[in-house]
């Protein structure tokens, strides 16, 4: 039986079906081999059709064998299982990418389990059974499946690192502390890990203080997010509504004003009807008469002509018709400008409005519903020690001020255009930057031989304003020249700079630290020489500055 054990590998002695060792071996009539259990299992699937095949020569068989245990194979088996044969393991047993290999498998290497820090080596299931049923392997230490078991073993001794030395807070072996940490506050590894865990559970307790408290921040700053759009939302259709009352207010008003206009109208034309009637009349009764004397006039009849003179010459009673002075240039003038005096001052009052509407936002933005986590030491900042873009709701990036006084970051500003149009975002005014340049000229002489445009600029000494870095103190003006090409593109860079001298854009003070703070340029390229301007990209560069500020 040994020797036909010998003659046989694992394969022959494997079920094509569960890929296992055979259990219960059976053989059926075309002479394959296959666990009983495996075998019924698949023909109990083919009982409708009264057919029965063999999985792998797909042989038919009618009616149903009947299957018997084969002895001799079954003896078989179990010789070979008795001399050390396994079955081999399924695929996801063996080491992959990121797997520990067993050190005792050969071939294609099996995935270890576990590591024996005694031993110093890693074992699959298969290998592992002797330290679980060996006495000799009880006391080995094994921990889960683990690469470079050298790291735990003492460089100088080939120990185990079984010891944790607290002075030098590092592992060694029983060895090491009796050479280099002799005298040092040593312990086992498992007393440091006790001690280590408790001090974990201490960080660990923390950290889930620490979790719970940013867990309620976070729900409470979820629901600040809520009750904020809420709140908004709620703010946006209030805000439609009360603006649509008011414009149906104005609408109202509107029709009222008109009304009047065309009462007024209908009564002084109803008037003026009435006296042209009678006008009318009396200058028709005046014709008849002048017609009637006229041929009066003329007649040869004496007695005829006295007779009729009495009655002709008497004119219209004078209480006929009233005496009226007409006013040739009545018109409603009074009305248009009470009209337009009623509209600077909703005006007025909307300006006024919008800007506390718009702080009160920035207040809520910034500082009315999220705080930040301060250290005791630090300050609150409000609304009122910080200027924000009105925008971004942030501190002013860039920031330009336009001729409305309201003020932005140039990022913002420049989407704002993009979306809205040129114009204030706050007060809807048309959009105008304005810089903090001090009073001053601009001239421009050409020199038609050399085509070049010569601007000069001057401007005085004077005093510093809230808008520069030092107010009230004096600062140094300048008198300088710039050069542009006498071309078309020049006469539009040129236009340009005439747009932002008269915008404050071109100059700024700027501070000197130690003697008088002095003007200079802004951040507009100019060429101090005629070649200068003929530079390649100057005007594209002078062009792309202003552009920044809205001067385009």
């Amino acid at each position: 039986m040994a020797q036909a054990a010998g003659l046989l590998d694992q394969d022959q002695l494997s079920c094509s079906i569960c890929l296992d060792i055979l259990k219960d071996p059976v053989t059926i009539p075309c002479g394959h081999n296959y666990c009983m259990g495996c075998i019924k299992g698949c023909w109990d699937q083919g009982d409708h059709t009264g057919v029965y095949s063999c999985p792998q020569c797909r042989e038919t068989f009618t009616p149903r064998p009947v299957l018997k245990k084969n002895t001799l194979l079954d003896e078989v088996v179990k010789k070979m299982k008795k001399t050390g044969l396994q079955a081999a393991p399924p695929a996801h047993y063996y080491a992959g990418p990121g797997d520990v290999e067993c050190d005792v498998c050969t071939g294609r290497k099996c995935k270890a389990v576990k590591s024996c820090l005694v031993c110093l080596a890693s074992y699959c299931e298969t290998h592992l059974q002797p330290h679980y049923e060996s006495p000799a392997f009880k006391k080995h230490n094994l921990v889960k499946a683990t690469e470079n078991l050298q790291e735990k073993i003492c460089s100088c001794h080939d120990k185990a690192l079984e010891i944790y030395c607290r002075t030098d807070q590092q592992f060694i072996c029983y060895l090491c502390t009796i050479e280099d940490h002799r005298g040092h506050d040593t312990a086992s590894v498992a007393t440091a890990r006790t001690e280590k865990q408790k001090q974990l559970g201490v960080t660990q307790s923390k950290f889930q203080w620490r979790i719970q408290e940013r867990e309620k921040e976070l729900q409470d700053l979820r629901q600040a997010v809520q009750s904020l759009k809420r709140s908004a939302q709620a703010a946006v259709e209030d805000s439609e509504r009360i603006f649509t009352e008011l414009i149906c207010s104005i609408k109202r008003r509107c029709s009222e004003v008109k009304e009047l206009i065309r009462n007024q109208e209908k009564a002084e034309v109803s008037r003026a009807e009435g006296h042209l009637e009678r006008l009318e009349q009396e200058i028709s009764e005046l014709r008849r008469r002048d017609i009637e004397l006229e041929q009066l006039s003329h007649t040869e009849d004496h007695i005829h002509f006295l007779q009729s003179t009495q009655s002709l010459c008497v004119p219209p009673g004078p209480g006929d018709l009233p005496s009226i002075t007409i006013n040739p240039h009545i018109s409603f003038e009074a009305v248009r400008k009470c009209v337009s005096e009623l509209k600077q001052r909703l005006e007025d009052v909307c300006k006024g409005e919008m800007s506390k509407i718009s702080k009160a936002c920035r207040a809520m933005g910034i500082y009315g519903c999220f705080t930040e986590t301060r250290e005791p030491s630090e300050t609150r900042v409000t609304a009122a020690d910080v200027e924000a873009c009105p925008l971004c709701m942030k501190p002013w990036q860039n920031k330009l001020r336009l001729i409305c006084t309201h003020a932005f970051c140039a990022a913002c500003l420049r989407d704002s255009v993009s979306r809205v149009g040129r114009q204030c975002p706050v007060c809807l005014k048309a959009l105008a930057v304005v810089g903090d340049q001090p009073q001053g000229q601009m001239t421009v002489k050409n020199d038609l031989v050399k085509n070049f445009s010569c601007i000069s600029y001057n401007i005085p000494n004077g005093i510093q304003t809230e808008a520069h870095p030092n107010p009230g103190k004096p600062f140094t003006g300048i008198q300088t020249h710039a050069w542009l090409p006498k071309s078309r593109e020049g006469e539009e860079v040129l236009k340009l700079l005439r747009r932002a001298f008269d915008q404050k854009l071109v100059f700024t003070v700027a501070a000197t630290g130690g003697a008088a703070d002095r003007v200079v340029y802004a951040d507009i390229p100019h060429a101090a020489l005629p070649l200068g301007c003929l530079q390649p990209d100057f005007l594209n560069k002078v062009k792309a500055a202003l552009s920044a500020k809205f001067i385009e």
